[in-house]
């Protein structure tokens, strides 16, 4: 699988379509157009490493409505939308939707490669949460059924004399559990174990 991010532009008119592809293929970036949100649709679900430029007035699906669609099937594609026209109520919108940034014609082409170079970072970052989510739950399974009780009780904020009485066990097997425990997550410190085992947990909502 390719780490590249591929920058896909989506615009109902050809020529909108041909130039931001040559501004940025020529600015170093892969490019994939579509003519339609639901031809890119039809793609989204199978992308890891993309971004999206659209525009926001279109035929059959505009691009607040693909952003909306893009969310009910939770699409990690960072997405700038551009527009002829001004409309705060749509941009509005469109930020709700999950837009990074919301760019009015005619624009000069740094505004656009600024927004791009944001979006491939914002990408960047989910991308390794989600990775760092994905090493955590690997590490919660990996423990033992009374490592992920006592674990449990760490992240509640429960004393190690509670966890013991409420697992009937003594307060050194408690001890015990609690360093397995910090070293198996691979865990700094308390907060660093509450933190990663709150965002796993939060993933799964």
């Amino acid at each position: 699988m390719s780490d590249e991010v591929v920058i896909h532009i989506v615009d109902d008119e050809e020529p909108v379509r041909k130039s931001l592809a040559f501004l940025m293929t020529v600015s170093g970036h892969a490019v994939r157009v579509h003519n339609s949100a639901s031809s890119f649709l039809s793609v989204a679900k199978d992308l890891d490493h993309a971004c999206l430029v659209t525009d926001l007035r279109m035929p059959e699906m505009n691009g607040v409505e693909l952003l909306q669609q893009l969310q009910r099937e939770d699409a990690m594609i960072p997405a700038i939308v551009i527009t002829g026209h001004a409309d705060v109520p749509m941009a509005v919108e469109a930020m709700k939707a999950g837009a990074l940034d919301f760019i009015e014609k005619p624009f000069v082409d740094e505004v656009l490669l600024d927004a791009v170079a944001g979006a491939i970072a914002e990408l960047g970052r989910k991308l390794r949460n989600a990775e760092d989510v994905l090493a955590t739950r690997q590490r919660i399974d990996q423990l033992s059924e009374r490592e992920r009780q006592v674990m449990e009780g760490i992240v509640a904020g429960l004393p190690n004399k509670t966890i013991a009485y409420n697992l009937n066990i003594s307060p050194r097997t408690v001890e015990a559990h609690r360093a397995n425990v910090m070293a198996r997550m691979n865990a700094r410190n308390l907060p660093a174990l509450v933190r990663m085992v709150l965002a796993a947990e939060a993933d799964k909502s």
